[in-house]
Formats: C-alpha cells, structure tokens, sequence
C-alpha cells in the first residue's frame, strides 16, 4: 500500500536524497504499485511547477548539514555535546546522505592521512638505520 510512504519520503526519493534502504523498498512497490507510481507522478508535476514543501527545500540547501570543520570536530570527539548529539540524529535517525557522506569523506582523507604518515615514518627510520648501519665499520 502506497500509503505507507509519507509525501516527505517520496520527494526524497525523488530527489535522491532518501536513506538507501527506504528507497529500495519505495523502487520495489512502485514496479507493482499503480497508486504509489501516481503518487510519485503528482509529487514530481508539483514539483516542477515550482511547488515545494519546507523539507524538499531544506533538503535542496542541505539545510543543517554540519560543515567539514563540525564534522572534523565530531570526528575527533571534540564538539560540544549538543552539537554532537544533532549530528548523530542526522546520521542516525535521518540518514542524512549528505551528513554520511562528508563523514564518510572525511573518515577516508584521515585513513590516507594516517597511512601517509606511517609510511614517512616507515621511511625515516630505514634511512636512520642505513645511515647508522653505514658509519659502523664493524656491520661490515
């Protein structure tokens, strides 16, 4: 039954900005749905006639959608509580796709940080080993 499906989820669904589990199930009725496949045509005409309710334009302007700087915070577990807390609400309530992605982003920028880093490390302690090694005569 189409109705499962508020008017909210199905402009996110269409604008591709709905957590990946409810739109699959939304793409799987409306294949055999006639009255959801209605309902996403007359959301979609409002739409391009310039109808918009407040959550499509929020969702549009990815309205509260934390900057790189809060995120890096968050992610370093250094932001105040409250914000915190609204960050997880949008990650784990929300499933914000933006929210998740510019964690997910900034999760894999420190992962190559981090291996840069170890690498150089890596790399410094060979050349100190090879130089030490080089001026012992007695490693020869």
């Amino acid at each position: 039954m189409s109705e499962e499906f508020s008017d909210a989820e199905l402009e996110a669904f269409l604008e591709e900005a709905l957590d990946p589990v409810r739109a699959a199930e939304i793409e799987q009725q409306a294949r055999t749905n006639t009255s959801l496949l209605k309902r996403l045509a007359l959301l979609n005409r409002r739409r391009d006639h310039g109808a918009h309710s407040l959550a499509a334009i929020w969702r549009r302007f990815q309205v509260g959608v934390p900057t790189r700087e809060e995120m890096g915070q968050y992610l370093l577990g250094i932001l105040e509580s409250d914000h915190a807390d609204y960050i997880n609400f949008r990650l784990e309530i929300l499933k914000c796709p933006f929210t998740q992605s510019l964690l997910a982003e900034l999760k894999a920028a420190n992962d190559q940080a981090q291996l840069k880093r170890a690498k150089a490390c890596r790399d410094s302690l060979y050349q100190s080993g090879t130089q030490i090694m080089s001026r012992n005569p007695k490693n020869g």
